[in-house]
């Protein structure tokens, strides 16, 4: 994984959403440049998907509620079949090794909401792995944004 350089991402908010208001809906769509390096974070009601690639190399996150505590809920995409398992599993590789990078720059990208509501950092982060195939096909606990990035 890279270390995360704050200098390296751009953060835009739409829909009308500002830096601490709405917690919910708030979603987040994290595409990047292979060529750059950069990170492009933009925040709002709906996700950005005319920012997003065939590929499908996006993070995609958003504050859910059960009615009683609130969660971050993050979509990776791995495949829908159109790949053979190889190249799921090194997607899925790939994924993992950078979500903390990419966790990391949305933490930082939506800092004044953080700022503004601290107990937002120790809600739980919900990874979704969607996969055809069973072995990437996951939900995974993966701590909160307290605990493993402090940022």
């Amino acid at each position: 994984m890279v270390h995360f350089n704050p200098e390296k991402l751009s953060v835009v908010y739409m829909d009308g959403v500002t830096t601490t208001e709405p917690i919910i809906p708030r979603r987040y769509t994290l595409t990047h440049s292979d060529v750059t390096g950069d990170l492009f974070l933009t925040i709002g009601n709906h996700y950005a998907w005319k920012k997003t690639n065939p590929m499908r190399d996006e993070v995609l996150g958003e504050w859910n509620t059960d009615g009683i505590s609130i969660h971050y809920c993050v979509f990776i995409y791995i495949d829908n079949g159109q790949f053979q398992p190889t190249i799921a599993a090194k997607r899925n590789e790939i994924f993992r090794r950078e979500l903390p990078l990419a966790l990391t720059a949305i933490k930082y990208g939506d800092r004044f909401l953080f700022s503004a509501f601290p107990h937002l950092a120790q809600a739980p982060i919900i990874i979704n792995f969607m996969s055809a195939y069973p072995q990437f096909a996951r939900q995974e606990n993966w701590g909160s944004f307290h605990r493993i990035i402090p940022v």
